[in-house]
């Protein structure tokens, strides 16, 4: 596991040589021993259709590639850290919340509408995010950020979790999601998140949730 958390704002990359990893610009502190650190304009692995999806969506977040042999201390705008593992599943998350991630994992993007239908393009506009998210798939660690800290909570059939869309961090495992809302069409005008829109996510897997609304 290339990801180590030294305290909740700061996380430590191993880097070895033939492996690379993947960063927001800015995110990196300092580091130990040979390691380089190149602009990387196609975003991860997505290839062009990635690249055309992200910019469409105003989520162009440039990154670096990180090779070498050494260590690496990343960190950003002294936001929380949450540390992600994946064992062969699909991490959805918002692209402006990745802060690092291993090269393993196969980037690519995702229409919301394409799980949400209308209302997961009503959700982009209403929550400040765009209507498409990164995916990551495969076997890896991903860095994530967030506000206040973030709590992972378990989705189960039996279950559905509804969360706040501002407080969406990320999700994975098979999960579908769905944008519900407590009051009217004419209620909703004007408003974020709360008690005009509920994020309901049902199936099996987790998401994780940050404690302040606050965006990044």
């Amino acid at each position: 596991m290339p990801f180590q958390e030294i305290n909740s704002k700061v996380v430590e990359a191993t880097v070895v040589p033939g492996r690379r990893l993947f960063s927001q610009r800015g995110a990196m502190l300092a580091y130990r021993g040979e390691v380089g650190f190149t602009p990387h304009t196609m975003g991860g692995q997505g290839g062009l259709r990635s690249m055309i999806g992200r910019r469409v969506a105003g989520e162009d977040t440039p990154l670096m590639t990180v090779e070498g042999n050494g260590t690496v201390l990343f960190g950003h705008g002294g936001h929380h850290i949450q540390v992600i593992n994946l064992s062969g599943d699909t991490l959805y998350v918002e692209a402006d919340r990745l802060l690092a991630f291993e090269g393993t994992l196969e980037q690519g993007t995702m229409f919301l509408g394409s799980q949400g239908g209308v209302m997961g393009m009503v959700r982009g506009q209403v929550s400040g995010q765009g209507l498409f998210t990164t995916t990551l798939k495969g076997h890896g660690s991903v860095a994530v950020m967030a506000h206040g800290g973030v709590i992972e909570i378990p989705i189960t059939p039996q279950r559905p979790i509804h969360v706040d869309p501002q407080a969406y961090v990320a999700h994975h495992g098979d999960v579908r999601n769905k944008l519900s809302t407590a009051l009217g069409w004419r209620d909703m005008v004007g408003r974020g998140s709360g008690e005009a829109f509920q994020l309901e996510l049902s199936g099996s897997g987790a998401v994780f949730v940050q404690a302040s609304e606050e965006k990044l």
